[in-house]
């Protein structure tokens, strides 16, 4: 049984750490950890205010930066002010269940904030990353099904749990289609994932009517995790001696909460043919590639 805790964290002194949503919930603690231990840590946030006052609140080396993952010219502004190595970027930002909304370039909003946003971001930054990629997905992947004729709800009925489902399947399928082409240009980066079981998030909060609402809420909060220890799955990933490909989760009442350790995989997740097939039409939506030759290895960065 894994007992991982903070303590456990080794000294990150001259590492510089990106963490997208971390001016609340998980990302915030995540920043918080990680800062404390000596990384350079850059809050990659919608809300400059709200980030502000996040890193007020945590010891080390922080820098707020402006990110809206539903804009992908917010992402390119981004991806081009951060000239400097990375070590770690954690893409770690989400929305989860909301009504019906399209982001700026008319994704739907889950698909493209969750998944397009995170998958451009990761490709325009990733020559400059030297050690790993963690992509933060969610037991709600289970639920997923990629529907490749209507990636973004225009003729289905929009159902925001099934969308929130395909967007975290996204995740995962590109953390899988990820590692499988830095290996194949020989890169020492690495590409894990990693889920927080149920925390007690804003993504938790459920807004809505009637008995089956109030059943969600008492369920959510008899089982779930506390936010700090949610984030435990994220900072193992981070920071663990872990081979590429990796997914890491809470390791008890079957990935529900815990301590962070190893997680099987769903077979969906491994689905070659279906993570190429999305790659190349995230690649198609946002405009951004793969940015190594696969025919030529790339150099190993190190770690």
């Amino acid at each position: 049984m894994s007992s991982f805790t903070t303590a456990d964290v080794p000294s990150l002194s001259g590492r510089t750490v990106v963490v997208t949503g971390a001016s609340g919930g998980v990302g915030r603690v995540t920043a918080t950890v990680l800062a404390a231990k000596g990384a350079r840590v850059i809050l990659a946030v919608r809300s400059e205010e709200k980030g502000h006052a996040a890193a007020a609140t945590m010891d080390g080396d922080t820098e707020v930066r402006r990110l809206d993952l539903a804009d992908l010219s917010s992402v390119r502004a981004f991806a081009e002010s951060l000239t400097e190595p990375i070590d770690v970027l954690i893409n770690n930002a989400g929305i989860s269940i909301p009504p019906l909304e399209r982001t700026a370039d008319g994704f739907e909003s889950q698909f493209g904030t969750n998944h397009l946003g995170h998958f451009a971001l990761t490709n325009l930054l990733l020559p400059q990353v030297r050690d790993r990629v963690v992509i933060i997905g969610s037991l709600a992947h289970l639920i997923g099904r990629i529907d490749f004729t209507d990636l973004n709800w225009h003729r289905r009925r929009y159902r925001p749990y099934p969308a929130y489902g395909q967007s975290k399947l996204a995740n995962h399928l590109t953390a899988h289609e990820l590692q499988r082409r830095l290996s194949s240009v020989g890169s020492s980066v690495i590409s894990v994932v990693a889920h927080p079981g149920i925390a007690t998030t804003n993504l938790m909060n459920v807004e809505g009517r009637g008995l089956r609402y109030r059943i969600e809420r008492s369920v959510i909060h008899t089982i779930a995790q506390p936010a700090e220890a949610g984030a435990l799955p994220s900072i193992y990933a981070a920071v663990a001696e872990i081979p590429g490909g990796s997914s890491i989760g809470p390791s008890r009442l079957m990935g529900l909460r815990g301590a962070p350790a190893p997680a099987k995989r769903a077979i969906k997740t491994h689905r070659s043919d279906d993570a190429r097939r999305l790659w190349k039409e995230s690649e198609r939506l946002t405009g951004t590639v793969f940015p190594f030759d696969t025919d030529q290895p790339r150099a190993a960065s190190g770690r």
